[in-house]
């Protein structure tokens, strides 16, 4: 079967005939499930050995689905950044692996997800002359009866999930300029499935980003111009294209090139002048894809090509969110402007968001930037935007950061540091147990490492699953996530003021407990009295309000040794390493929720 294609046009088609549904930029790809479920490219290829991580679970739940099956998917091979996007460049990546250990690797940093928008067959029947909202509400019915994600979920680590179809595109096509989707895509409710043709039944609509670049070079041969930009004073290719022009513009922009740059065999070359704007649905890393020219910007001076302007132009900042004074110098030592604060805030939205979700947030603002005045903020100002949430705890009307829009307003008043407290606006008990290591100095880092590996020593003999991060500061910070609602802050004092105290006994020389600094003498502060009710951490992945702009950073516990420093996260430093290295806290309220502390406080007891 090779999949029915969708057609693209530049309007959303509107009426009651059709749903709208988000569109994922992935592998398009079939699963087709008799005995053995198998992953088959749009090009009849067999992905199974690409992505291991979707062949595990669907063994695991075959009991489950057995009844069902033959069955047969149409869907989406995804990496989620968030509900509304997927980075292609992952599944891409993932492609063009051979080794079984790398990709087995690469599916445990970056799971992948099958998302399923069609049920082509099922328990053998087809159904692909049946309507579209037939298909659906039979796709809907199986998954819930299956108690898999009834919607898409980036959060979810469950990865078969369906898509949800909705029936007004206005606020799934915001939410998708918001969250940088790909795009979106109309379907007729009646229509039918019909394998290898492009469908004006199905149609898609393009999230155009518009990239402004100087034009460099033009090869006669093939008839494609390149697209450059400034990046650390060099050139720097990021586009080649040649569609999107008139025969006019294209005539015009050759007679240039011929008139004002240098011939070398069949490429002109020429100094930087005009600039132009190229549409393109993302950036890889180095090209932009699906580019088309838009119109020639005359008015550019090159020099404002550079890698920050598009950087904007790529993730721009959504409408409802009020921007004020961009180019305001905020982490001046590292040349970070508001707006390169604004942009990381985008990039990071993904793993900071679900740790503030429904959290009261105590905010330290520095309205002129760091070094400077700074100030603490609980209390939520009276007129706030309607994307902004509130909360009541302990009598104090508390901000609320929900999603990304409210983040990037947070953002905009200067907000660098967000401290949370252990519970949600929804729980009365911790849902994290948290021990701050604090040495006497950064100079003295080395002494936080030795006691989270210590203190991790402890945590592993309870059983427990412990996760880790940098202050953003001087210290370290260990994490156990619990299970929501389920232990009381007295409970959880027993097990941390246990543990702290047996350290302290162990390595006296090394720990201490003492609140007083002056009495600390040299040692490494082990404080577990601040986990308590009211009292607030650093959130994972926020900034400090300190000169080298420093970020609370979760690591990967192989990263806990005699190598670690702060000062390797910088902003700049954790934008590069999420390309790379995957976040540690992926799975923390999962691991959090089959965390069996019960047993811990058992074996305190006998202790």
């Amino acid at each position: 079967m090779k999949p029915m294609l969708l057609t693209e046009v530049l309007e959303t088609p509107i009426g009651e005939e059709w749903m709208y549904e988000t569109k994922y930029d992935g592998f398009r790809c079939m699963l087709v499930w008799d005995e053995q479920p198998m992953l088959i490219s749009r090009n009849g290829n067999n992905l199974n050995h690409l992505f291991p991580e979707i062949l595990d679970f669907c063994k695991s739940i075959f009991n489950k689905i057995k009844k069902y099956l033959p069955l047969t998917f149409d869907g989406e091979l995804v990496y989620l950044t968030n509900n509304f996007n997927s980075d292609f460049s992952q599944v891409q990546k993932r492609g063009r692996m051979q080794n079984k250990q790398v990709i087995a690797t690469h599916a445990k940093a970056f799971p992948c997800h099958y998302i399923a928008f069609d049920l082509l067959s099922y328990r053998g029947e087809s159904l692909t002359n049946k309507y579209l909202k037939t298909r659906k509400q039979q796709l809907s019915k199986l998954f819930t009866t299956l108690k898999l994600p009834a919607t898409v979920n980036y959060e979810d680590q469950c990865p078969l999930q369906v898509i949800t179809s909705v029936e007004h595109s206005e606020s799934l096509w915001q939410a998708i300029k918001i969250y940088n989707g790909e795009g979106m895509v109309a379907k007729k409710e009646t229509s039918k499935w019909i394998g290898d043709t492009r469908s004006t039944h199905w149609l898609k609509i393009k999230n155009w980003r518009y990239v402004t670049v100087i034009v460099t070079k033009y090869d006669h041969g093939n008839g494609y111009f390149q697209g450059s930009i400034y990046q650390q004073g060099e050139l720097v290719e990021v586009v080649i294209f040649k569609h999107g022009m008139s025969e006019e513009e294209r005539k015009t922009l050759i007679a240039f090139f011929q008139s004002n740059g240098q011939r070398n065999n069949e490429t002109w070359e020429l100094e930087p002048s005009i600039c132009l704007d190229i549409a393109c649905i993302d950036f890889d890393g180095s090209k932009c894809r699906e580019p088309r020219f838009h119109a020639f910007r005359l008015e550019m001076l090159p020099e404002d090509c550079h890698w920050q302007h598009m950087q904007r132009q790529l993730y721009p900042i959504p409408d409802s969110v009020q921007i004020t004074h961009p180019d305001k110098p905020v982490w001046p030592e590292i040349g970070i402007t508001k707006d390169g604060y604004l942009h990381y805030l985008q990039m990071i939205s993904p793993y900071l968001l679900p740790f503030l979700r429904n959290r009261p947030l105590t905010l330290i603002r520095f309205p002129h930037g760091v070094p400077g005045e700074s100030f603490y903020q609980k209390s939520s100002p009276e007129k706030i935007p309607e994307f902004v949430s509130t909360g009541w705890m302990d009598d104090i009307h508390y901000l609320v950061c929900n999603n990304l829009e409210a983040l990037l307003w947070l953002g905009n008043q200067l907000a660098l540091e967000l401290h949370i407290p252990f519970q949600t606006l929804q729980t009365e008990r911790p849902t994290e147990i948290v021990f701050d290591l604090d040495p006497p100095s950064v100079e003295q880092f080395s002494l936080a490492v030795t006691g989270a590996l210590d203190l991790k020593g402890i945590i592993d003999y309870f059983k427990l699953q412990s996760f880790v991060k940098t202050s953003g500061g001087k210290g370290i910070q260990l994490y156990i996530p619990l299970p929501e609602n389920a232990f009381t802050y007295e409970e959880v004092r027993v097990f941390t003021e246990f543990v702290c105290r047996f350290l302290c006994e162990q390595k006296p020389e090394l720990y201490t407990i003492e609140r007083l600094k002056k009495n600390r003498h040299q040692k490494l502060y082990l404080d577990y009295v601040q986990h308590a009710e009211g009292k607030t951490i650093i959130a994972p992945y926020s900034t400090r309000g300190n000169e080298k702009g420093l970020v609370a950073t979760p690591l990967h516990w192989e990263e806990v040794n005699e190598h670690l420093t702060p000062d390797l996260f910088t902003i700049p430093a954790v934008l590069e390493r999420m390309k790379k290295v995957s976040n540690p806290f992926k799975n923390f309220r999962q691991v959090g929720e089959s965390q069996d502390f019960q047993s811990a406080l058992e074996r305190l007891k006998e202790q």
